[in-house]
C-alpha cells in the first residue's frame, strides 16, 4: 500500500507520496491551509485517489531534538486526521526544507515558482528519508495507555515457567498481573527500554503487536516499567529493535 506524506506549515502543506512498490517518493501538490477540516478534506480526497489510509507526517524538530510550536502544530493535525480513519506516521522532518530550496535554486528556478513547489519538495524528502529506514513496518507498537507505571511481581511461579527464562511477570498500579514473553533489553540514547510480547489477551494490544517500556528507578532503587507517552521516542526505540533483531537473524 502507497504512502502519502504531509510537510505540515502553517500556510501550506506539501504532499508526496510513495510509487506503488514504495520504492520511490513523488511530488504531488502543494494545499494552501484553509483549516484542519478543509485541510483534511483534501488529505483524505489524496488517500482515496491512491488508494491508501497510510499518511506520515513530517516532524519539524528543533536542531537538538526537542519539539517546538511547529511540531505541537503537526501533531494536532495528525490526531485530527487519525480521527477521520487515517494510520498517522512521523518522520524527523530537520533540514527537509533547506534541501529542497538549495535544489531549487540549483535549478535556476525563479523566487515566484520555487514558493509552488519547495513544500511538495520537502515532503518529497521527508518521504525518501522514511522509505529508506524501512518504510511501513507492518508489525506495530504498541504502548499500554492505561496503567503508567508497571513494576516486576514478587509471586512468579516460576514452577510453571522452568524451561522458560524468557517469561516476565508484571503488576500495574492496581495490582493487575500479566505475562509477558521478553523479547528484548536495549539502551537509546542512554535510557534502557525493555520490549515484550503479552501472553495473554490484553486490552488495546493486538496479538502481533509489541508493547516498549522504558525502564526507570523508583526511590527505594527498585526497578519500575514506565509507558512511553511520546511518539517520536517510541518509534525510535522500536526501529532500534528491529535493527537488532534483523541483525540476529543474520547471524543464524
Amino acid at each position: 500500500m502507497r504512502v502519502l506524506c504531509l510537510d505540515i506549515g502553517e500556510k501550506r502543506i506539501g504532499v508526496a507520496v510513495t510509487d506503488p512498490l514504495n520504492i520511490t517518493a513523488q511530488a504531488v501538490e502543494t494545499i494552501v491551509s484553509k483549516g484542519f477540516e478543509r485541510d483534511a478534506a483534501r488529505v483524505l480526497e489524496l488517500c482515496k485517489m491512491y488508494e491508501t489510509d497510510r499518511v506520515l507526517c513530517g516532524l519539524p524538530l528543533n536542531m537538538d531534538g526537542s519539539e517546538g510550536f511547529q511540531a505541537e502544530r503537526s501533531r494536532a493535525f495528525a490526531q485530527f486526521l487519525e480521527g477521520k480513519g487515517l494510520c498517522i506516521r512521523f518522520q524527523d522532518e530537520r533540514l527537509s526544507t533547506r534541501q529542497a530550496r538549495s535544489v531549487l535554486i540549483e535549478a535556476d528556478m525563479r523566487r515566484a515558482r520555487r514558493k509552488a513547489y519547495i513544500d511538495q519538495l520537502a515532503a518529497t524528502y521527508i518521504l525518501q528519508a522514511f522509505m529508506d529506514a524501512g518504510c511501513w513496518r507492518e508489525s506495530e507498537i504498541k504502548q499500554i495507555e492505561s496503567k503508567g507505571v508497571w513494576h516486576m511481581s514478587e509471586n512468579m511461579n516460576h514452577e510453571l515457567d522452568m524451561d522458560r527464562e524468557d517469561v516476565v511477570e508484571l503488576v500495574d498500579e492496581d495490582g493487575n498481573t500479566v505475562r509477558f514473553e521478553h523479547l528484548m533489553t536495549l539502551e537509546h540514547e542512554g535510557r534502557p527500554y525493555i520490549c515484550l510480547v503479552p501472553m495473554e489477551p490484553m486490552e488495546d494490544v493486538g496479538e502481533d503487536e509489541l508493547v516498549i517500556m522504558r525502564i526507570e528507578t523508583d526511590d527505594e532503587g527498585n526497578d519500575i516499567y514506565a509507558t512511553v507517552e511520546d511518539e517520536a521516542e517510541l518509534d525510535a526505540v522500536f526501529e532500534k529493535y528491529l535493527e537488532i533483531a534483523e541483525a540476529d537473524e543474520g547471524e543464524e
